[in-house]
C-alpha cells in the first residue's frame, strides 16, 4: 500500500470526449479534465484530432498551465488528439502537456498496427517527453496511477483481433499497459479510467490495494461493458457491492444499456449514477452534474 500523502480538499472531472453530447461535439473516445487543489491534468485525448481542442475552446478552458496528460492506453480514440493538442498549446505555453503518462506495453509491437508509435514520434519532436511507468506513481499529493493492472479476475474487457508480437511470438492483445487514476479522499476513493480493458473488478481491487484500503466514493469514465449480456452484468455488480461505490458517472465504451442495467443491479439512485455527456461533470462534495459551459 502506498505511503499516505495530504488528501485533496477540492476534486473534479470535466468529461471533454464522449459518445453523448448536448452543444458540444460527441464521439467515440474519451477525454477529461481532472482538477485536484486547483492543479490540472488532461487525461486521455479523444479520438478524432480536433475533437477535444474544440470542446476546450467551446467551454473557454485552456491547456495553459496544464503540465501532464495521461494515457490510458493506446488506442486511437483515447490518443488521437495528442498531437494537435500539443501542438496547440505549445504556442502559448511551452511546457503544457508536454509529459504524457503512459503504462508499460504502451508501445508494445501490435498486429497489423500499433499507430501509438507514430503518434509517440510526432508528439515528442515538439519537445515533449512520453514517460512509461511499470508501477504506480503518485502524480500529486493523494493522486496516483496505477500503472498496469494486475488481472486477478478474468473479466477480459477488450475485443477486437489485434495481437502482441513479442520475443518472436504472438499472442492475444489483452492491453495490458491499461491504467487508471486514483484520487483519495477523505470522502474515498475517486477512480478514473479511460476504457477499463483490465476491467472494472480489477481496476478497484489493485486501486484499494495500492493507495488504501477505502471505499469508493465515485467512478469515472469508461469500462467497455457495451458488450456485456446480463450474466456479465450480474456478475459485475456483485462484485462491485461491497465497494460501496457512492456515485458512478458512465462514459464511452461502458454503454448506455449496460449502464443502466447496472443501476438497477447496484440500487443507485439516477442522480448518483448516470451516463456522461460532454461538458458534465462530476465534484467531490457536490456529486454528478451538468454542464457549467
Amino acid at each position: 500500500m502506498a505511503a499516505r500523502s495530504a488528501q485533496p480538499r477540492a476534486v473534479s472531472v470535466t468529461v471533454l470526449s464522449t459518445m453523448l453530447s448536448g452543444t458540444f461535439t460527441g464521439e467515440w473516445g474519451f477525454a477529461a479534465m481532472v482538477e485536484i487543489d486547483g492543479a490540472r491534468t488532461l487525461f486521455d485525448t479523444g479520438n478524432r484530432p480536433e475533437t477535444v481542442l474544440n470542446n476546450l475552446r467551446e467551454m473557454k478552458m485552456t491547456l495553459a498551465g496544464v503540465p501532464n496528460v495521461i494515457l490510458t492506453h493506446h488506442h486511437r480514440d483515447h490518443t488521437g488528439g495528442l498531437v494537435t493538442l500539443r501542438r496547440d498549446a505549445m504556442t502559448r505555453d511551452p511546457k503544457a502537456i508536454a509529459t504524457a503518462f503512459g503504462a508499460k506495453g504502451i508501445l508494445l509491437p501490435r498486429l497489423p498496427a500499433n499507430d501509438f508509435v507514430l503518434t509517440r514520434r510526432e508528439y515528442e519532436a515538439t519537445g515533449a517527453k512520453l514517460r512509461e511507468i511499470d508501477a504506480p506513481v503518485e502524480i500529486a499529493p493523494g493522486a496516483w496511477l496505477t500503472g498496469p493492472v494486475p488481472r486477478v479476475h478474468d473479466e477480459r474487457n477488450w475485443s477486437g483481433s489485434t495481437r502482441i508480437r513479442m520475443d518472436g511470438a504472438e499472442a492475444p492483445d489483452t492491453l495490458p499497459e491499461d491504467q487508471a487514476l486514483v484520487i483519495d479522499t477523505a470522502a474515498g476513493l475517486i477512480v478514473v479510467s479511460g476504457c477499463g480493458h483490465a476491467g472494472i473488478v480489477n481496476i478497484l481491487t489493485y486501486a484499494r490495494k495500492v493507495v488504501r484500503n477505502a471505499p469508493v466514493h465515485a467512478v469515472i469514465g469508461g469500462f467497455h461493458l457495451f458488450e456485456a449480456n446480463e450474466e456479465k452484468l450480474a456478475w459485475t455488480a456483485k462484485q462491485l457491492a461491497p465497494f460501496g461505490i457512492e456515485h458512478f458517472l458512465a462514459a464511452h465504451c461502458t454503454g448506455i444499456e449496460a449502464a443502466a442495467r447496472l443501476r438497477q443491479l447496484l440500487g443507485l439512485p439516477a442522480e448518483r449514477m448516470a451516463v456522461a455527456q460532454v461538458g458534465r461533470r462530476f465534484e467531490l462534495g457536490k456529486g454528478i452534474l451538468g454542464s457549467r459551459f
